[in-house]
């Protein structure tokens, strides 16, 4: 018995040694801790406090997860829970609202001790991103953290738990702006409150966010890429009628004389490069040499994109009717999902993990179309157009506030500037931290 105690009595000195050992390693987790230069006890104290911190992480995630609803933005109570968000920020704004956070050079992160913490807190309580017993502490601890993941994921930003300048512009708009968003977003919600079809795909211009909803829920969400400030994606109505699988790219007049031309200034292999065959209306082809690039010559013909990895519609287009020329389709440049500024396009829309949307639309309007057949046919990268023997209606709105039925409150800039409501110096921040 003696010796057993004395062997976990060695275990346990042996595991509080090689902890210090880390923490003294530069095991340390941020700004503020100062693992090298500090004591054993208290290089002990920090690890112990990592590896708490690292136990909340998982728990942090999933809590993440379920602020967003199962229940499409466009549901009939989203209204009404919008209508509760107003009461809850005109409280707010009677308070006196919010206090501004600063900036810091790296950004502020789990593990930081310093003054503006105090602020970054009182911030997220007045928001409840943070409950108020959390405290006032100088330290970005597990419970910050978490509050500052929770606060991005409400307002379209990379839940990183690091308050960088980004996450600085949209903590510091204005209660009272925040309560005339949901006001101007309280009138759009409720002018599309009514019955929208038992499936339907809904497409969140400033969220960049598509929804598929099927029997008044969310079947499933897709991160979307959308256009320019200068090249907006239309809002609209429509419906879904046919998909390309392997397209051909047609290259819209506009984005021959603003992009095309000029890459052909600078390289006249860029055709080539990209796959990229001109043709006559007469389906005559013709070589670049023929074209005059100094002139909108080039506008006269048509340029058509061979289908491949690098066509930029990617493997499926989806078409619906509309007089803007714009479709929703797939792409190949995949890492433009991963930024929380996702405004790119020449106005059509970009669809992450477009397989799974279209194997839903076919799978009831079209069952011959398994999700097998959809890779297949992807993978075989044979040219097939699938009419939809029943339509998917379409909707294009411009949502920049809405609230669940969890009350939870979202919001997304005004990319379009069709609010009209952010002061001029927030409005300017904007794009210089994107």
């Amino acid at each position: 018995m003696v010796l057993r105690n004395r062997v976990v009595r060695e275990k346990s000195l042996t595991s509080a040694k090689a902890a210090v050992a880390l923490a003294l390693a530069g095991f340390g987790i941020g700004a503020g801790v100062q693992s090298v230069t500090a004591s054993p006890l208290e290089a002990l104290r920090q690890y112990n406090q990592r590896i708490e911190w690292e136990d909340r992480f998982d728990a942090t995630m999933e809590s993440l997860e379920a602020i967003k609803s199962s229940k499409p933005t466009l549901s009939p109570e989203t209204a009404d829970y919008l209508a509760a968000a107003i009461n809850r920020y005109q409280f707010i704004v009677q308070q006196g609202g919010w206090g501004k956070v600063q900036s810091s050079r790296h950004g502020l992160r789990i593990g930081a001790q310093d003054a503006s913490v105090v602020a970054l807190r009182r911030r997220l309580i007045a928001s409840g991103d943070l409950e108020q017993t959390a405290g006032l502490s100088d330290t970005f601890d597990s419970y910050v953290d978490a509050a500052v993941r929770r606060f991005q994921v409400r307002h379209g930003l990379i839940p990183d738990g690091v308050v960088g300048q980004t996450t600085v512009v949209a903590l510091n708009v204005p209660a009272e702006v925040r309560l005339q968003q949901l006001e101007t977003n309280l009138v759009r919600l409720r002018s599309m409150s009514g019955f929208l079809g038992d499936r339907y795909v809904m497409v969140n211009i400033p969220a960049a966010e598509i929804e598929a909803v099927e029997n008044g829920r969310v079947r499933s969400r897709h991160t979307a890429v959308v256009g320019k400030i200068d090249r907006q994606t239309p809002i609209l109505n429509s419906k879904i009628y046919e998909l390309n699988f392997n397209p051909y790219w047609t290259v819209p007049v506009s984005i021959i004389r603003k992009d095309l031309i000029p890459k052909m200034k600078e390289d006249p292999e860029y055709l080539a490069k990209n796959k990229i065959r001109i043709f006559d209306w007469k389906n005559n082809e013709l070589s670049w040499q023929q074209i005059d690039w100094n002139t909108d010559e080039a506008t006269q013909y048509q340029f058509r994109q061979e289908p491949g990895d690098i066509n930029s519609l990617g493997s499926v287009r989806i078409n619906f009717h509309n007089q803007h020329q714009v479709y929703l389709h797939d792409t190949p440049s995949k890492s433009l999902f991963g930024s929380d500024y996702r405004f790119h396009s020449s106005g059509c829309v970009r669809v992450q993990n477009v397989r799974e949307l279209v194997t839903w639309m076919l799978e009831s309007t079209t069952p011959d179309w398994s999700r097998a057949r959809v890779d297949e046919t992807i993978r075989m990268g044979v040219r097939e157009d699938v009419k939809l023997k029943t339509q998917v209606p379409l909707y294009m709105t411009y949502v920049t506030a809405w609230s669940t039925d969890e009350g939870i409150v979202h919001f997304r800039d005004d990319i379009y500037n069709r609010d009209g409501l952010y002061a001029n110096e927030v409005a300017d921040l904007l794009p210089a931290y994107r």
